[in-house]
């Protein structure tokens, strides 16, 4: 049976969590793919809210492995923690596997994120500072430390003594800061992280290729967007790693015909954190708005989003470096106590219209919109189509013209059940 892949269409913030939750009841494998703990997300399964980093969605299923694939950067602390947290709170986690070829996030991985974000000034990106772009550096370097290596101490202090030569020199002589102190980290990951993390440690890439030739559901979950991806997004305001569909392949070890859906999250309206341009931001009170009823705010850091109206060209865009089969909007219920919804449908440059996403800067176009009416009705308890305002009806039946794929799931609610599926019904 060939895999499932969902992936964020916008600029993160989706609400891919929350689906990727809802399609894991149909599998036996979720898998993580690519990121780090820079990218949480939160689900809502029986009045209990669940805010993860790094476990994959499936392991609130006692049927299902969660798998965290090579493609992922892992600070072993956090991941430490968020099993103790999903223990503590009754979640089974003894079926979880990690790849031995992930790579680890190192305590001067993160100090060197925040030097690094703090010495850009004005021009910083807006990083979550938690190490993640210099692991993948380190990765890139060919001098990273991966989880397989927590198994030979000897080893380990060897690489370590390695990247350590050069980054020490960084930190003291840039940066003006001390010295890491190789033994001291040593310890902590040796002692303190390697028991806990290496009875985790499993053929990731057989158990998929397994599971695959039994004719059993695959899902394989990004961390990020399109528009966060290394080298399809706003650059350099992006992340260290390649969240669009085809780094599923890399970061799990499947390839490309294994794949049949690939599902596109997206927002009803637009959130980005950190730095970079945004087309449609908003500053007035519908802004304040969509912050306040989406509860808008960043898993991990808290960080206030920057809100905007939906952008289909974004998603255009998306559709086609994805090769999306379908897309799944959320939280089109925030939009409830609206008067009117817009829609970006093309920029503005100079005197040219644009439907497709230019390959200039984006903060040199200004958006075209189509404003709809709202339908000034809480939503929230719908579970059929047939029960939405048809004001919401129009938006949706809009925004799926626009993209030129199907629009299947809609979110009305955060929690687990509060959704609809649109190809269910006839319409």
């Amino acid at each position: 049976m060939p895999a499932t892949i969902v992936v964020g269409t916008q600029w993160g913030d989706e609400g891919k969590g929350r689906f990727t939750d809802l399609l894991a009841k149909e599998m036996s494998v979720v898998v993580r793919y690519q990121g780090g703990h820079n990218a949480g997300h939160t689900l809502v399964v029986d009045g209990q809210t669940f805010a993860l980093q790094l476990v994959p969605s499936g392991v609130l299923y006692d049927s299902i492995t969660p798998v965290i694939g090579n493609g992922v950067v892992v600070d072993p602390r956090v991941l430490i923690a968020e099993i103790d947290m999903l223990t503590a709170r009754g979640v089974d986690t003894s079926r979880l596997m990690i790849s031995g070829n992930a790579h680890l996030i190192m305590p001067y991985h993160t100090e060197l994120d925040a030097l690094h974000e703090r010495h850009l000034g004005d021009a910083k990106l807006g990083t979550t500072k938690r190490g993640i772009g210099p692991a993948y550096a380190d990765k890139a370097m060919r001098v990273g430390l991966r989880v397989q290596d927590l198994a030979d101490p000897k080893l380990f202090r060897q690489k370590l003594a390695v990247v350590l030569s050069h980054t020490n020199e960084v930190l003291t002589k840039v940066f003006d800061r001390p010295a890491v102190d190789a033994e001291a980290v040593a310890a902590e990951y040796l002692d303190e992280c390697a028991p806990r993390v290496l009875p985790l440690i499993g053929d990731t890439v057989g158990v998929l290729h397994d599971a695959l030739e039994m004719g059993e559901n695959v899902l394989l979950e990004g961390a990020q967007a399109t528009f966060l991806d290394l080298d399809h997004g706003t650059y350099p305001f992006v992340t260290s790693s390649n969240p669009v569909a085809g780094g599923a392949c890399v970061g799990a070890g499947i390839g490309p015909r294994q794949i049949n859906r690939v599902i596109g999250v997206a927002k009803a309206y637009v959130t980005r954190v950190g730095s970079g341009p945004f087309p449609t931001e908003l500053f007035d009170s519908t802004a304040d708005h969509l912050v306040d009823v989406g509860k808008e705010y960043g898993v991990n850091t808290r960080r206030r989003r920057r809100p905007g109206w939906f952008d289909a060209v974004m998603v255009r865009h998306a559709v086609r470096v994805n090769s999306l089969s379908e897309v799944a909007i959320t939280k089109l219920d925030v939009l409830d106590a609206l008067d009117a919804v817009r829609v970006c449908v093309a920029y503005q440059v100079g005197d040219q219209r644009l439907v497709n996403l230019p390959q200039s800067r984006l903060d040199t176009v200004q958006p075209i919109y189509v404003e709809l009416p709202g339908w000034k009705t809480d939503i929230s308890g719908v579970t059929k189509l047939g029960e939405l305002p048809a004001a919401a009806v129009e938006y949706l039946d809009f925004l799926e013209d626009q993209i030129g794929v199907p629009i299947r799931l809609v979110g009305v609610g955060a929690a687990r059940e509060q959704y609809l599926d649109r190809l269910e019904e006839d319409r």
